[in-house]
């Protein structure tokens, strides 16, 4: 019998597929709704023993993992299914737009993950709506935590962590081109970069995640002075990074935000 039904076979919804399976969850447990007849394909390709449907089912629990532009389309379909609770990851959508499409009585939990839960890392909030009680965001917490970590926040925190964590991962990759670039510029490989960046990341990313050290101790012991760190924190310092970044994170925070609004 079918427990929980993912509206949305993208992307962000195989990944959670996969991590709910990797949890010991049976995929002929879980059905995904996916209006695409080709990606409708693909998913059961992959998962033989998965439901694929093109309409949702009555009566089961369901995540909303479409574009934000599809999700009060859907949250209405699923209140009209009889749907007794609601997981939203449809970005800057809010809760009392989905409690209003779905219907009275209904749990709507909203979320904001990041997609690193496409290899189990990834890093979510969660927020409860009126009528989502302990049980629906227990309910929420476990789904995600399939997939990574989650922290629970009140609705209006979630523009802030859609700037940190949600946007987040983009700002690392936008660092990691640039350090490739860079170290093209020196000299090396492409190929050597690359490498090089990508494991100076998981790395550094590693340490700070396992060291009980803050982020600017474990800065400061790779910073000899007058070595060649300080000289390479000297330009970030000298540009206003922390400045910048700031900037960066208020601006992604501001446009879910307006994206909230509209």
């Amino acid at each position: 019998m079918t427990q929980l039904q993912i509206i949305g076979g993208g992307k962000m919804g195989e990944a959670l597929l996969g991590g709910l399976v990797d949890r010991g969850w049976a995929a002929a447990d879980i059905a995904v709704v996916e209006a695409l007849p080709a990606r409708r394909e693909e998913l059961l390709s992959t998962w033989p023993a998965l439901e694929v449907r093109e309409t949702p089912l009555e009566h089961v629990d369901s995540v909303i993992a479409v574009k934000p532009a599809g999700a009060d389309e859907v949250a209405r379909a699923l209140g009209s299914t009889g749907v007794r609770r609601i997981l939203s990851i449809a970005a800057g959508v809010t809760l009392a737009r989905l409690e209003a499409a779905a219907g009275d009585g209904v749990a709507v939990v909203r979320a904001m993950p990041n997609t690193p839960a496409l290899v189990g890392l990834g890093a979510a909030a969660i927020a409860a709506g009126h009528a989502a009680g302990p049980d629906d965001v227990a309910w929420a917490r476990s789904l995600l935590e399939a997939v990574g970590l989650v922290v629970e926040v009140a609705e209006a925190d979630l523009d802030a962590v859609t700037g940190v964590s949600g946007s987040g991962p983009a700002y690392l990759f936008l660092l990691a081109e640039a350090m490739i670039d860079a170290g093209i510029a020196q000299g090396l490989t492409p190929e050597v970069a690359t490498v090089l960046t990508e494991q100076t990341l998981v790395g550094a990313a590693t340490l700070l995640r396992s060291s009980p050290r803050t982020p600017a101790a474990l800065r400061a012991d790779v910073t000899s002075p007058n070595g060649t760190t300080a000289a390479g924190i000297g330009v970030f310092e000298a540009s206003d990074f922390r400045g910048l970044v700031a900037a960066v994170v208020a601006a992604a925070t501001h446009r879910s935000r307006e994206l909230g609004a509209s």
